[in-house]
């Protein structure tokens, strides 16, 4: 049975940790507003950017005339797979849950014969890769000094890909986050970024007169289109990252008040059961005499 003193240092200890993880829960909800608004504002944005990429795209449908970023290189043999997370822990399966995304997809490609190639965005799925796929990497960015992520975060990502992609080092680019929906829901998704995917289903069919041609105000857009993705997907990742860490920091609150509740009785029936030793000494000590 531990003694009074132990019992008292772990329940102050506890305390100590629910304020932490109780700070890190408001901060979270803080910080979830912000990252939430800005992640629901870039939706309508990238939707109707992917709409009319489609709609010019639909003229090249099956032609190898269109433009690189959407015709491809006619091969999908190299795959560059961009694993985006978070730089901090302690939210969690925020990280995990896309890090088991896209192991699964090079365990896939691996199996088919394909040479795959990982860019990590963060540090911790860049952790959790490392042991297994490390020999994978072609780079890393690091966002760490980040406070507020913002449009030019997506162009220095999206420079990268896209010279790596006209220097033929992949064939296929595959971004790997989470998508927000709710508090206590994250969505790991995937999504290919080049070549570009054309929606037909949200194709914009409304006819325009383009001045210059579509071929070349598609390869103007393009490359702007691989930069709103990845920019959306950040937007995503922070508002899930503040999501998760958010109820992962409530759970910890919780479960650290219930740990107080059972060592606390646990302190006072060991006081109490001490108190009663010392008694029963004293009331025997006085009948010997």
């Amino acid at each position: 049975m531990p003694n009074l003193k132990d019992l008292k240092t772990r329940i102050d200890s506890v305390r100590s940790t629910r304020k932490i993880t109780k700070a890190m829960q408001m901060v979270a909800a803080a910080k979830l507003r912000r990252a939430q608004d800005a992640a629901e504002a870039a939706r309508p944005y990238a939707e109707r950017m992917n709409g009319v990429m489609s709609g010019l795209a639909s003229a090249f449908a099956g032609a190898d005339a269109g433009p690189k970023l959407l015709a491809g290189t006619g091969s999908d043999q190299t795959q560059l797979l961009i694993v985006m997370t978070a730089e901090r822990g302690l939210c969690g399966g925020f990280n995990s849950s896309i890090v088991r995304l896209a192991r699964a997809r090079i365990e896939k490609l691996r199996g088919q014969g394909k040479t795959v190639k990982i860019l990590t965005v963060g540090k911790k799925g860049r952790e959790q890769l490392k042991r297994e796929h490390g020999d994978l990497f072609v780079g890393h960015v690091d966002l760490s000094e980040v406070k507020r992520l913002g449009y030019a975060n997506a162009q220095d990502i999206a420079r990268d890909v896209l010279a790596r992609f006209d220097a033929g080092e992949f064939d296929v680019a595959t971004i790997f986050y989470n998508t927000f929906e709710s508090v206590i829901s994250q969505i790991p998704t995937e999504q290919q970024i080049i070549p570009a995917v054309i929606d037909e289903e949200n194709a914009d069919t409304t006819l325009y007169d383009y001045e210059p041609d579509e071929g070349e105000i598609l390869r103007e857009l393009l490359p702007k289109g691989v930069t709103t993705q990845i920019f959306a997907a950040l937007l995503e990742n922070a508002a899930s990252e503040q999501g998760a860490r958010m109820s992962a920091m409530d759970n910890a609150t919780r479960n650290a008040g219930e740990m107080i509740e059972k060592l606390t009785i646990q302190y006072n029936r060991t006081r109490q059961a001490v108190i009663t030793n010392e008694l029963i000494e004293i009331i025997s000590g006085a009948e010997a005499l």
